[in-house]
């Protein structure tokens, strides 16, 4: 579980995040919702401490996030696989020596071994046989796949997802979110997903904080969500033709 306890942050005199609370639980899809500029990003940012915290606390399982010593961080970040919204993968790498990079960098594993854990997480996203490929060979949804593979090289504990869908087909788009939430649920793994794609949030959404104006100003499940009187809220979820004809 990760935990933001009355989280504030500003850019100089302009507040982002106000007093911000809410607890991203085990097994669970938690996806953080909200217009642009609401201060969804900040928020992913500040719990993975890319942004100091101007005021409140971050907390993995019962660790807090801000004070940790350098010893303590490694550890937690050891943890924590990223699903970048680009996919973000090395264009001189390979397939194989992408998602081998994590392992390079923070264990001390045989290269045999690595090469097991590579051919493991590739099959777990569909991908088996692809270690030679380089990522201009691939597909949007293959690079996403990838992508994916590597987030959870490490076995993480705490999965972020930034816009996993972004420039995808609806049908592509779809598939990634199925993977996400069969990984989250198969390891039991707290996964945070930033989206604005309603799809997403009526496929997944175990668990959703709606951000407006830097605040929390919802939370609920997408069950909830298409009943729900709140107004920003509303205007959000309902704001295309496509998701109006839901009401």
């Amino acid at each position: 579980m990760i935990t933001v306890k009355n989280i504030f942050k500003s850019f100089g005199d302009k507040p982002i995040l106000k007093d911000i609370s809410y607890a991203f639980e085990p097994g669970k899809n938690n996806l953080i919702i909200g217009q642009s500029g609401s201060g969804k990003t900040v928020l992913m940012k500040c719990i993975i401490g890319l942004f100091h915290v101007d005021k409140g606390d971050v907390i993995y399982d019962d660790r807090v996030f801000s004070g940790m010593k350098k010893k303590e961080l490694k550890e937690v970040y050891r943890e924590i696989g990223m699903l970048f919204q680009a996919g973000a993968l090395y264009d001189y790498m390979s397939v194989e020596e992408n998602v081998m990079f994590p392992l390079s960098m923070f264990t001390k594993d045989t290269y045999d071994d690595k090469l097991k854990r590579v051919n493991f997480c590739l099959e777990r996203v569909n991908l088996k046989g692809s270690n030679k490929l380089m990522p201009s060979e691939l597909s949007g949804g293959m690079v996403k796949r990838v992508a994916i593979a590597r987030a959870i090289s490490m076995n993480p504990k705490y999965l972020f997802c930034d816009e996993p869908n972004s420039g995808l087909d609806p049908k592509t788009a779809e598939l990634i979110d199925d993977l996400i939430n069969e990984i989250t649920k198969e390891y039991k793994i707290t996964t945070i997903v930033n989206t604005h794609d309603m799809n997403s949030v009526l496929n997944i959404g175990d668990n959703i904080a709606f951000i407006h104006q830097g605040q929390l100003w919802w939370q609920g499940t997408k069950k909830d969500i298409l009943s729900t009187t709140n107004k920003e809220l509303n205007e959000f979820v309902f704001s295309t033709e496509l998701t109006r004809r839901l009401k």
